[in-house]
């Protein structure tokens, strides 16, 4: 009765929720059928382990054809000379971009290939070596 809410508290007369206790459970829309029953369930949705793509920062051929015959390219330092920019993930893939490749031996570090791009690289005289996602050590040639 006291703090300026009358003798009721606020809650009316009479009906569901002037009783005690909690009034109506979570998630009740008044005999509606509540929304987590007419939305669908995930049923068969790939959640576990083995079941996450990987992202890959992409780096078109053309960034490298600045490099110098003969050198080591990798994402670094592509970055250093301003050939590509800030990347959001830590992992890079080397793809086929719009124009020709023409930079010759080349040896291109990174943690992806396209089947084309590493074609492309070899034709030329370079090679590839694949980096380990989690420590970035050479892990084939």
């Amino acid at each position: 009765i006291a703090a300026g809410q009358g003798a009721t508290c606020g809650f009316g007369m009479r009906g569901q929720k002037a009783r005690s206790g909690r009034p109506t459970r979570s998630g009740f829309e008044g005999g509606q059928q509540p929304l987590y029953r007419r939305l669908p369930k995930f049923v068969g949705r790939p959640m576990g382990p083995g079941h996450s793509k990987t992202v890959y920062n992409v780096i078109k051929l053309d960034e490298l054809n600045a490099a110098e015959a003969g050198s080591t390219v990798n994402f670094e330092g592509l970055l250093e000379n301003g050939a590509t920019t800030k990347s959001k993930h830590g992992i890079h893939k080397i793809v086929v971009g719009r124009e020709n490749f023409t930079a010759k031996d080349l040896t291109v570090q990174a943690h992806a290939f396209t089947k084309t791009a590493r074609a492309a690289i070899e034709a030329n005289g370079g090679k590839c070596e694949v980096l380990k996602a989690t420590t970035g050590e050479v892990v084939a040639a």
